[in-house]
């Protein structure tokens, strides 16, 4: 009821006053009025205008955002407004949610669930808030912001004007939602929510980090920061974001580097200028040691305007389209500016996800970025006769926009492989040359040299780039970039201590180290690898070479499968495929890939049965032009005659348990059998090992040639060659086969080390 002072009360059981407005006027003849916007109004008919108003509702909100109020303050009236969420809708108690706008230099749209930030809208930029993607024009509303010094708030107006349209803050995960009355169904249709995806929850990334929806991991760290806490972010919590490679020296060469289509940074600490100019803005950036990045303030027309950040950016996010420009400071060394002007334009194509990475300050550019790769010279060449860059590689092979990775330059690498000297070779594959480096952090590297006479080619480059970038398990070597400049083409891997498992099972003396628990953690530990790229990683994998020397053992013995150059991706539920170019190492194929260029995750099972019988054995099965060794045929006659156990590597015969390794023995026989649909799963594989039911029985392995290895007793480890019987089927088969491989070697076949 209105009473004679004029204020508005509520009374419980019309005796006791619940609630009042406090109009400090008198009313002459005051009338309470809901008018169709819903806002409740108050006002004097007998003085003033009628549009002027004693109280009216729409000052104090509660849960719903009406077209035409306000959200934000009023200097005059001292009022704030703000939205709070119902504790359920049967319950108007304020609930854990409120929206409002943050009071800061560069007012911006924040939730906050109790004291924390949940949600926050990114500033006003002229256009829109720049943490709203560009979406063209909206067919339903429009958003207005007014700073005018007197007033600062947020209000939205619809486009057609006899629709019904509100915003309600919930008590939920869909925080924030507008919905359009429908007539027909006589309820709210939602129209648009936030949080809107993963990356609009606040903080997600921490400091100095992206958000990006369209990437795995989503949160990356800028050009030039690393991972706060590397095991944390590994893990998948990445709150506490990422530090500077480098300091600042904060003077004349710090730089800066430009990032596009982003979400502007949280605004509590900022400074504005709307009189600046961009240039003008930089230059008081750079006077100011505690300024971390710069923007125009409105890029409405040309631009114009100017905030200054301070203090660590957080909450940024890369859109494909929409968001703005932002420049952030960084050290000269980590950019190679050579003048004040330089920056660099980091864009939303290729994102780079931040491992350990030095950037030379030798450069003759400050262009180095994800988007392009500076155009550098050779160490030996120091003209400015521009080379080949990544980006014209990758758009000429189709991957640019598939790079998650790191570009090192290749004076960083010169420098810490220590010029590529031979006192660094690590070894050397069908890619190349492999070089130990260490980074000025500390950090160990291993450096793998596209060689100009490499059997693996730009493709098979490209392909293990952009293949192995996506891949993240603890049995799968670390990719950490890349380097392609001119000629010169390199991959960046994690250093491992005690290179690859061939070093070990085939070498007499260092065979010695591994027990057969070591060998027995290496199988499992493949296996796991293996599971994970036919099944449990976000792409279906085909290796298509493993083999021991692309099994790389860190310092712990733990194993990881190297080498993607051949391997191939599978979309959907798509389970084999072919190929007229058939590539890969001998001994280790599948009979169907070899043949007829087929592969799929049973030729990947298959290649893993060759290693397992090599790390029981210590023997290489050799293949089968070396047949008099064929170290299949000699594990199948003796599995049959049951006498596995010679198979067994004197190195390890006197740790290991028996059963163990003869059923691994089994399980090795049964990813042997010649059809695909006969082989194991690497996830049957991994349950036969963990379980003690009995297994299947093992038909005849694939490439079993009739010729095999004896033994000439029982206390010798050493596969001796023998004359041997033969029927004529398998002689024809045997004929048939070994000549069209040979054919296949002459026309396709790359044979790699």
């Amino acid at each position: 009821m209105v009473v004679s002072t004029g204020n508005l009360v509520l009374l419980s059981q019309n005796t006791s006053v619940v609630w009042s407005t406090n109009s400090m006027k008198q009313a002459q003849k005051p009338v309470l009025q809901l008018l169709d916007s819903g806002n409740l109004v108050l006002r004097d008919n007998g003085n003033g205008s009628p549009d002027t108003y004693l109280w009216q509702s729409f000052d104090y909100p509660s849960d719903t955002f009406l077209p035409d109020m306000k959200i934000g303050w009023d200097a005059n009236s001292s009022l704030e407004r703000h939205l709070t969420s119902w504790m359920s809708p049967d319950d108007p108690s304020p609930g854990d949610f409120t929206w409002g706008l943050e009071r800061s230099n560069y007012p911006e749209l924040v939730a906050w669930q109790g004291s924390n930030k949940y949600f926050r809208s990114g500033p006003w930029n002229g256009l829109r808030f720049s943490g709203a993607p560009q979406s063209g024009a909206n067919p339903v509303f429009s958003y207005k912001f007014i700073n005018n010094g007197i007033e600062v708030y947020h209000t939205f107006d619809v486009e057609n004007k006899s629709q019904l349209v509100r915003i309600v803050v919930n008590q939920s995960t869909s925080l924030w939602e507008l919905s359009t009355w429908n007539e027909d169904s006589q309820s709210w249709m939602l129209f648009l929510s936030v949080p809107k995806d993963y990356c609009d929850h606040y903080g997600l990334c921490g400091a100095y980090s992206k958000c990006l929806t369209d990437k795995l991991p989503y949160c990356q760290c800028l050009k030039g920061f690393s991972p706060k806490y590397p095991d944390k972010w590994n893990s998948n919590d990445w709150s506490q974001g990422c530090a500077r490679d480098k300091l600042l020296s904060c003077n004349d060469g710090d730089g800066f580097i430009k990032y596009t289509q982003m979400k502007l940074p949280a605004t509590t600490y900022t400074w504005v200028d709307g009189s600046l100019s961009l240039k003008d803005c930089r230059t008081r950036c750079l006077k100011n040691c505690s300024c971390t990045a710069y923007t125009n303030s409105d890029i409405s027309g040309k631009g114009s305007g100017c905030v200054l950040w301070f203090k660590d950016l957080i909450d940024m996010r890369q859109f494909p389209s929409g968001g703005q420009d932002i420049y952030i400071r960084m050290s000269a060394s980590e950019i190679g500016i050579n003048s004040m002007e330089d920056y660099m334009s980091v864009g939303s194509s290729v994102c780079c996800s931040c491992h350990v990475l030095e950037w030379s300050s030798h450069t003759s550019s400050s262009d180095y970025t994800c988007n392009q790769l500076a155009r550098v010279t050779s160490p030996n060449h120091r003209s400015q006769e521009r080379t080949e860059n990544a980006t014209e590689v990758l758009e000429k092979e189709g991957t640019k926009d598939d790079l998650e990775l790191p570009l090192f330059d290749l004076i960083t690498l010169a420098k810490c492989t220590n010029n590529f000297s031979i006192e660094n070779k690590l070894g050397e594959g069908g890619f190349g040359p492999v070089y130990k480096g260490t980074l000025v952090d500390g950090q160990e590297i291993a450096v793998k040299r596209l060689s100009t006479i490499s059997r693996q080619g730009l493709k098979e480059f490209m392909n293990e780039v952009t293949l192995i970038a996506k891949l993240q398990h603890r049995n799968l070597v670390k990719l950490l970039g890349c380097c392609i400049q001119g000629e010169e083409k390199m991959l960046v891997y994690e250093y491992m201590a005690n290179k690859s498992l061939d070093a070990f099972i085939f070498d007499p003396a260092r065979g010695r180290l591994l027990d057969w628990s070591k060998r027995f953690h290496i199988i499992c530990s493949v296996a796991r690898g293996l599971l994970y790229l036919h099944q449990d990683s976000r792409l279906r994998i085909i290796h298509r070479d493993l083999k021991a020397s692309n099994v790389l053992l860190d310092a712990e013995m733990n194993p990881k499968i190297s080498d993607f150059g051949l391997a191939r991706i599978f979309g959907g539920d798509q389970t084999e495929g072919n190929t007229s170019r058939v590539a890969g190492t001998y001994g280790y194929m599948a009979p169907e890939y070899a043949i007829d260029g087929l592969f799929s995750v049973k030729s990947d099972v298959f290649s893993y049965g060759i290693l397992v019988l090599e790390i029981i054995s210590g023997k290489r099965n050799r293949g089968l032009y070396h047949s008099e060794s064929n170290l299949i045929g000699y594990a199948w006659e003796m599995h049959k005659a049951g006498k596995s156990i010679e198979l067994i590597d004197m190195d390890s015969v006197d740790t290991c348990t028996l059963s163990e390794v003869l059923r691994c023995i089994h399980i090795a026989l049964l990813c042997l059998q010649e059809h695909p649909e006969d082989r194991p799963t690497m996830s049957q594989i991994l349950m036969m090992f963990s379980s003690e039911n009995t297994l299947p029985v093992p038909k005849q392995p694939g490439f079993l040639v009739d010729r095999y290895p004896r033994k000439e007793s029982s206390s010798s480890s050493k596969v001796e060659s023998s004359k041997h019987k033969s029927s004529s089927v398998n002689e024809v088969t045997l004929t048939l086969i070994e000549a069209r491989l040979k054919i296949q070697q002459l026309l396709t076949f790359v044979i790699r080390a």
